[in-house]
């Protein structure tokens, strides 16, 4: 019984100074405070800036599927150019028909992996900026904890 009593005055009096000293530890100092502002403006900074770039890859896009639908409606007009071109006879006109069908085609394939490459882009900026506005949730709360440990001092 007296082993037993003295064992848990021990687990007393060591949880007693673990508290205690991960109260005084978790004090923020006004440093800590002043550091935890700037991390959340620079935070703040960085979701602008990610959201200026969504909107900028937004338009490359659009202007993207704007030359694609130009594109796909010139591959038309020349297509019935070369139908034309086959009708007349002439080899000049069947030529010149051809080669700028595959100009066409060359022109739709390269605005094709444009717009593929732009919606990657967003996809990534869409990503950081996620990651950039957890990482001011996760900076505010600690400001606020902060500031919270430092009134109840």
């Amino acid at each position: 019984m007296i082993r037993h009593s003295r064992w848990m005055g021990r687990v007393v009096a060591v949880t007693t100074a673990g508290l205690t000293m991960g109260l005084l530890g978790t004090v923020a100092s006004a440093q800590e405070i002043r550091n935890d502002v700037q991390e959340l403006r620079r935070d703040r900074r960085e979701v602008r800036q990610d959201s200026r770039e969504i909107r900028g890859d937004r338009r490359e896009v659009r202007g993207d599927t704007r030359e694609i639908h130009r594109d796909r409606r010139e591959l038309r007009g020349d297509r019935r150019e070369l139908r034309d071109a086959y009708r007349s006879g002439d080899p000049q006109a069947v030529r010149q028909a051809r080669q700028e069908l595959r100009g066409d085609r060359h022109e739709l394939r390269d605005d094709v992996q444009d717009r593929r490459q732009d919606r990657r882009e967003l996809r990534e900026d869409r990503q950081d900026r996620r990651h950039d506005v957890r990482d001011l949730r996760q900076d505010r709360r600690e400001l606020r904890r902060d500031v919270a440990d430092r009134r109840g001092r």
